[in-house]
């Protein structure tokens, strides 16, 4: 006889999520994913990302990735009943996930002062912009101002000396959604001692300045502070650009060791007398891109095969996705009325996910207020 399995390490945690968008439903949605119930509280309409282009079962796609193995309870929190019908899951809720201005959940009355004398054992997740104590806690954001306001933004400029949009959102991802997940299992850990939950208050702009770990140490340690493209990580140095082909595509080069410089320049052909890069970076990183651009990603894909030499082409979204390098990341799906959807892949260890390959999604309304801490699967 074979043991059974080993539960998820969240199995039996009960969230309610108050939150839209991106980053509280991706928190939500790692917590989920390593075993934990989540609820998510939407207007009678439902959020809007349900409503964003490229649709599956009639919601977004983008909305269907992020809110997997959850449920969806509809209620309008400014009725007078709302906090009477959701006090006995309030009771006994061990997490609640919030992303409103500070301020709103107070007016509804669903404040963290209120909600400790309910239930002393609530983690109360808070994710804003500036967070509740900054001054500009009042103020309207998105994820380009956090970057733009903490300077990560400015080390991103391109040729023509424009601050580049960022490809990916770090600030809602990495300031906002991560930072929540970790304090939000720190303080899991920190109340088996205590049996005391509290106030997250997770600022998304301020976890930005993680990022600029490098350019702080040399501003505060030495006064020389970041120059936009003129930093070995920000397009200073031929050891770390983006080359464009000869059929237009890119190269991402970063063969910043010495070891590893000496193999790329052997590889494109760059005569000795012309690779030292200490007096003249911009010299050689305008040879090199004339080296570059004179033969097809092909012609380099072929040359560069078997160096060790940190080199790669920038890749399409879907050719990535069908990468069998990355494909078998896309192992678990979305599953609603016979069709499927690939799951989003999370930063979760494979043998710490939920064991449903195959798993739906919060339906709009498919809560059960009856059994709120009921399971998704059991739904559909």
């Amino acid at each position: 006889m074979t043991d059974p399995a080993p539960l998820p390490p969240l199995a039996g945690l009960k969230i309610i999520d108050f939150s839209t968008l991106l980053p509280g439903p991706l928190a939500s949605l790692i917590l989920a994913e390593a075993g934990a119930t989540v609820v998510k509280i939407e207007r009678p309409e439902g959020e809007d990302l349900r409503r964003y282009p490229g649709a599956f079962n009639g919601d977004s796609a983008a909305f269907v990735l992020l809110n997997r193995l959850k449920t969806s309870l509809c209620i309008d929190l400014k009725h007078m009943d709302a906090f009477a019908r959701l006090q006995p899951y309030l009771e006994t809720a061990d997490v609640l996930i919030e992303q409103f201005r500070p301020g709103v959940m107070e007016r509804l009355g669903f404040g963290w002062g209120r909600l400790r004398a309910l239930n002393p054992r609530l983690i109360y997740c808070s994710i804003t912009g500036y967070g509740s104590k900054s001054p500009r806690r009042d103020v309207a954001g998105h994820d380009l101002n956090y970057a733009a306001l903490t300077g990560v933004l400015d080390g991103g400029r391109g040729g023509d000396g424009v601050p580049a949009l960022p490809p990916v959102l770090a600030a809602d991802i990495a300031g906002g959604a991560y930072p929540a997940v970790m304090n939000i299992l720190l303080t899991l850990r920190q109340r088996d001692a205590t049996g005391a939950g509290c106030h997250l208050d997770i600022a998304m702009a301020d976890n930005m300045f993680t990022f600029a770990y490098g350019g702080l140490a040399d501003g505060f340690a030495t006064g020389h502070w970041p120059r936009p493209g003129a930093e070995l990580l920000s397009g200073g140095s031929p050891r770390y650009q983006i080359y464009p082909t000869a059929d237009g595509r890119f190269l991402a080069a970063a063969p910043i060791e010495d070891r590893f410089w000496v193999i790329f320049c052997d590889a494109i052909g760059l005569p000795a007398a012309e690779r030292d890069d200490s007096a003249d970076p911009g010299r050689v990183i305008a040879r090199v891109k004339s080296i570059i651009a004179a033969e097809t990603t092909d012609t380099w894909r072929a040359r560069f095969a078997g160096r060790d030499v940190c080199v790669e082409i920038v890749a399409t979204m879907e050719e990535a996705a069908r990468d069998p390098a990355f494909a078998r990341l896309f192992t678990h799906n979305i599953v609603a009325d016979g069709r499927s959807l690939p799951a989003l892949p999370v930063p979760v260890a494979p043998s710490l996910r939920q064991p449903n390959p195959a798993a739906g999604y919060a339906r709009l309304g498919n809560a059960d207020i009856g059994n709120l801490w009921q399971r998704e699967s059991d739904h559909d």
